[in-house]
Formats: C-alpha cells, structure tokens, sequence
C-alpha cells in the first residue's frame, strides 16, 4: 500500500474512533462549547430556529394492525345457532305411591304431563337445504324445536333423524339467506393446533371461546357411546352442546358435545371439553339421510381384555396391547378375514387397539361395507388382515350367545325406548319347549345385567358371555317386575 493511502486509512480510523468515543462521552454541559467553536457563537447556533422541515411532528403514528381473531369470526359466528327445545315428561309426586298419603293429599296416582324447555346449540352445514348438526341430546324427545339464528329471526325446526351412539342430530330449518360453515377435515388435527368454540352456553347469548386441540382420538368416558373424541381446553359449558368447534381458517372441526367436571357439567368448565370429529358427523349425516339411521359395521367376533394373566397364557410380552378374538361367528367378516380364536388385534386401520372396548369402539364408528385392516399377532407371528365390514344385527339366535339361550330370539331394546333410558336386550321369542323356556324366559322379557354385570345392548350381552360363565344368572324385566332368573 502506498504511504498516501496508508496514511488516509490511519486518519480515517483515528477519526471514526473519536467520533465513537464522542457519541458514547456524556453531553457536554449548557454552556460547554463544541471543540475550537467560540462561546458566543455556540450560544447562537443554539438560539437559531431550526427549520420547519425538521421541526414538523407526523400528526398521527402508524401503528401494525394488531392479530384478531375478529375477520374469521365473522364468517363463522352468522352460521352457529341457538337451539330451543320442548319436551313433555311425566312427573310423578314422591308422595303418591302412598295410598293414604295420596287420600289425604289429595294427590293423582297417575303422572303428570307438564312441558319442560332445554337450550343447546347446532350448525348450519348446508345453506341451500337449511340442514343444522347438533347433538342427539339437545333434540331427545323433543316436541317442537326453534332455531334462532344470529340476525334474530327464529325458526320452527324440522327433525330430520338423529344417533344416540355418536350423539349426532339432523335438523332442517325452512328459510333462506342461510350461511353455512364448511366441513373440515378433522383427520387433520394435531395436538396444539389453535380451536375456536362457538355455542349458547347457560342461553346468554352466543358466545365465542378459544383454545388448543389437548388430545385427539380421546375415548373412555363413562355414558357417551361410541367415542373418538376431540378433547380441548376451549370453553365447553352446558348450552354449547351442538356448537361449532372451528379452526383458524373457520372449519368446522368439530360438534361440541360434551364437558367434565367431576362436582358436574353445571359447575362450569375446567378445561376439558370434547367435541365430536367433523367426519365423523359428515358421515352419520350422511347415513341418516340415505337411509334414516345409522348402520353399524361389525366383524362377527368376541372380544376380552389382554390382561397380564392371558398374555402369559398366549407367549407374548406382558406390556402387549390389544384385544383378544374368543369367539369367531360363522359366516361373518371376521370368519372370512382368516381370524381365530386367540388371535390378537393390536389396531383397526392403523388405529391402536388397547382393549376390547377400543376395537368395538371403532367397529361402531366405521362404515359399513368398507374394508379395514387389522394388524394381528398370532403366536410370534405379525401378520396384517383384511375385511369388510357388514351391519350388526338387530337380532341374534340365543344359542349363537350361550348354549342356555337356546330356543331364544334375542334383539336390541326399540329406538323409542332407548331415547328414554331404557337399556338392555329384548327377547323377541322364546319356543317354550326349548331350553331357554324350560328355564323360564319369556317373550318379552327385558334383560338388563348378567351375573351382575349391567349390559346396555346385544354387544356388551356377546362380550359378557364371550367366555361362557358356569353359572348364568340374568337380571329380568318382566312387566313392572324386576327380579334374577338362572339358567341352567
């Protein structure tokens, strides 16, 4: 380098030094002058105006538009209702199964029918034919439902067909200028992923709430049927049962339907509400429209529980999940799958199986007449099946249950009755020279538990006599009677 431009370089440097050091000195004092700047003329530089251009203060300050959840919103909100039930029950006073209380009292021995309001929520999924999903249970047994949609008009619903099992409804509301959300894909969701809940809780009014997706394919709550639950921490009261659950692109992902709280649903929510799949309710919407209902798939076996013992038993580890095949039907899908009696099913189209309730579970979610696979574990074998899915029936020979059902048609109680609380199984018929009428059963009869066991339809009957036990007590409706009835 030349010397000329070495010494540039130097002066440059020594320069940018100073200058940094003076930025980072303390300010000099009021009357402190600028480095070979006289006072005086200091003084004046500090008096002069400081010209316009410099001086002028933007009036307003542009500030970033803040993250809101509003612009979603409100697309979503327009297509989320206000469900308005009736319902006739029966109301008995504790008195007057009394004689002479109800003499003295003057009170009627027959019930009596008074009207009962309930509120709930449901969404418009279909603008053009006016259809609502909501829950089964803010419809049940419902005389009259009246919709109110968000620009206030009200509207007499029509009831289109519900399922108890999932607890999805249709309904169908007569006008127009309808907004429907869109269907989502909640085989998509994963855990974190943001939720919005839009519902009626306590009837204030709608409301909006938010949160994240807590769980996914959540199962194993008491009273609920068939279960695949979204489980998340947005706000879940009652009265938002039907509601929308929605993603951030405003999808509906999900019908809320349910709280828990163990004081109660009515002691509000603590973070754990469950919302059931958008394509599980497409598809029962589906269903109930072809057909009027919804058919279940079944495999045509029995199932028990893999416990520690019966692990031993088959030679596989003891940590092994899964479910036991104990029984194979004739004729059924599983028969024509290639599955046996021991046999292992570990998951249900890449679905983890941890106990026979887990595989029942997606039986009932799955259409019919579409296949599944089923990854098996026989002996030390892997081994992967195919099989295609039929209706489960109604009803059932009782001798393809137990040998003492013998003679017995047994079949699920009726729809109407089930709407009431009713559970169990019903016999259909019964030869009296059988053994199933030799015994003393009764067409008619209403069974409801085995060996102590509460049984709430023809699967749990087959899954509680999967093994047959060596004793067969029945619990037995008969009338207004209720008592046990061995069979032998």
């Amino acid at each position: 380098m030349r010397p000329t431009a070495l010494a540039a370089c130097l002066f440059a440097a020594a320069l940018g030094g100073g200058l940094a050091t003076r930025v980072l000195m303390p300010a000099p004092g009021p009357d402190a002058a600028p480095e070979g700047v006289p006072r005086l003329a200091a003084a004046a530089l500090a008096a002069a105006p400081v010209p316009a251009a410099e001086a002028a203060v933007p009036a307003t300050a542009t500030v970033p538009a803040l993250p809101s959840l509003a612009p979603m919103l409100e697309q979503v909100t327009p297509a989320v209702v206000n469900i308005y039930t009736r319902q006739v029950v029966e109301v008995r006073s504790p008195l007057a199964g009394d004689p002479l209380l109800r003499r003295f009292f003057g009170l009627p021995d027959t019930p009596q029918r008074q009207e009962s309001q309930s509120l709930g929520s449901g969404v418009i999924v279909d603008a053009e034919r006016g259809y609502v999903l909501t829950n089964h249970h803010v419809v049940q047994n419902a005389t009259a439902v009246s919709v109110q949609l968000r620009d206030g008009r009200t509207v007499e619903a029509e009831f289109i067909g519900s399922d108890p099992g999932t607890d999805v409804a249709l309904i169908r509301i007569p006008t127009k200028d309808l907004t429907a959300l869109p269907l989502g894909d909640s085989q998509g969701l994963r855990v974190g992923d943001f939720v919005v809940a839009v519902g009626n809780p306590f009837g204030l009014g709608q409301t909006v709430t938010s949160g994240i997706v807590s769980a996914v394919g959540r199962s194993g709550l008491t009273g609920l049927g068939f279960q695949d639950f979204i489980q998340t921490d947005a706000s879940i009261n009652p009265g938002n049962s039907g509601g929308a659950l929605v993603n951030l692109r405003g999808e509906l992902v999900g019908i809320n339907t349910a709280s828990f709280n163990p004081r109660g649903s009515a002691a509000g929510n603590i973070g754990l509400g469950f919302a059931i799949p958008a394509n599980l309710a497409r598809e029962v919407m589906r269903q109930l429209l072809v057909y009027g209902e919804v058919k279940r798939g079944s495999l045509g076996v029995d199932l028990v529980d893999l416990t520690p013992r019966f692990a031993e038993e088959l030679g596989v580890p003891a940590t092994t999940r899964g479910a036991i095949v104990s029984r194979v039907y004739r004729n059924a899908p599983g028969e024509a799958a290639g599955l046996r009696p021991g046999d292992i099913v570990t998951a249900i189209n890449g679905q983890r199986v941890d106990a026979a309730q887990a595989l029942r579970n997606a039986e009932g979610l799955l259409p019919v007449n579409q296949p599944v696979t089923l990854d098996v574990l026989r002996g030390d074998q892997r081994l992967s099946l195919r099989a295609t899915l039929r209706e489960q029936p109604k009803q059932l020979p009782g001798a393809e249950i137990d040998a003492r059902l013998t003679g017995a048609v047994i079949g699920e109680v009726a729809q109407r009755f089930r709407e009431g609380g009713v559970v169990g199984v019903t016999v259909v018929d019964v030869d009296p020279r059988s053994r199933a009428g030799l015994n003393g059963l009764r067409a008619g009869d209403r069974v409801f538990g085995v060996n102590g066991r509460r049984i709430d339809g023809l699967n749990a009957l087959r899954a509680a006599l999967a093994s047959p036990p060596p004793r067969l007590v029945l619990a037995v409706q008969r009338g207004a009677q209720q008592g046990e009835l061995e069979l032998r």
